[in-house]
């Protein structure tokens, strides 16, 4: 039997836009997998599929119940994405120490029990821990190896769950790969401070005016790559505590914009942005990214054009609700 053949995925945080997206592109290439989550709304999973999948309800505050999923079906290849992100995070700091760095912690010692079948864990680390100051003087470039002085509690913790990994690679010898995207984007991303981008393609599609809360220039990155970037790393065989920049199309919003505009011509000027950036670096450095194997990027604009298909799709099979993917707090009335 190949490893492929062998391999069983569990997928933390199933629920969540990157999730949802892990778990559609390993059910449609057939590789078994099992979407664990505390929530129980599927309607990201909704959104971008239709196939039935294997569904545990657990909670990684709760190492147990991590270590009871991970046995009985068997599991292989963790793909770690379960967490509170930055506005919850700011709302209950305690609760997110204890979801994003406790949870991360029991993932990591629950695979470290069981080496012997899981060789590495992969995990969404954020360029959220950087402040648009960790960037290179010289250059501008946020790199890899960069000091990070996180502005909020979640980039903490974000930076406690890499150095965390890399005491388990010295302590235990267990392999981590952390993946730090920037601004993801795309069908299922409807919450959170950069989820703008994906709520003005929304709104554009259903004819709402939308102001995106920033500006300037991002790394935008599409879900659907993002999945498959996480895929690619848990096969890659990297050992260590490693950690990459994610890579993708670096945007100003005026381009964004543009891109909307061409695919929802009947939209135009209904979407808008705010003049200030994000604060985090605008250029980042995904060097070495490419020793993961084939990363793929797809072009912002046919990004846009498949996000604009997926939101059309459903409205034209009226299975589209914009306030359940993110508009209600969004939009200004008339």
């Amino acid at each position: 039997m190949s490893p492929a053949a062998r391999e069983r995925f569990l997928v933390t945080g199933a629920l969540g836009c990157i999730g949802a997206w892990t778990v559609r592109t390993l059910v449609r290439e057939q590789s078994p997998v099992v979407a664990f989550d505390l929530a129980g709304d599927r309607k990201r999973l909704r959104l971008i599929m239709s196939e039935r999948i294997t569904f545990v309800q657990g909670d990684i505050t709760d190492l147990g119940s991590v270590e009871r999923a991970l046995d009985e079906h068997e599991i292989t290849n963790l793909i770690h994405l379960a967490a509170l992100q930055v506005p919850f995070a700011r709302a209950n700091p305690p609760l997110g120490a204890e979801v994003n760095v406790v949870g991360t912690v029991n993932i990591f010692e629950a695979a470290c029990r069981r080496r012997d079948r899981i060789e590495r864990v992969v995990y969404t680390s954020s360029m959220g821990m950087f402040d648009a100051a960790d960037a290179d003087g010289s250059d501008g470039v946020l790199h890899v190896d960069a000091a990070a002085h996180p502005a909020t509690h979640y980039g903490v913790y974000k930076l406690a769950n890499e150095g965390n990994a890399r005491v388990y690679w010295l302590d235990n010898k267990l392999s981590t790969i952390g993946i730090r995207p920037m601004v993801v984007y795309g069908p299922g991303r409807d919450q959170g401070m950069t989820s703008g981008p994906t709520k003005a393609i929304l709104a554009a599609v259903v004819g709402r005016p939308y102001r995106i809360a920033f500006g300037g220039r991002t790394v935008l990155q599409y879900a659907g790559d993002v999945a498959r970037t996480l895929i690619v790393a848990s096969r890659s065989g990297l050992e260590g505590a490693q950690v990459f920049n994610l890579g993708g199309s670096l945007t100003r919003m005026d381009e964004l914009v543009s891109a909307i505009e061409d695919a929802v011509p009947e939209a135009r000027g209904l979407v808008t942005f705010e003049p200030q950036p994000l604060p985090f670096p605008e250029v980042i450095d995904d060097a070495g990214l490419d020793v993961l194997g084939d990363v793929p990027v797809t072009p912002m604009r046919e990004a846009v054009r498949q996000t604009v298909e997926v939101f059309r799709s459903r409205l034209a099979q009226d299975d589209l609700d914009p306030e359940t993917h993110g508009l209600e707090a969004a939009v200004a009335s008339t």
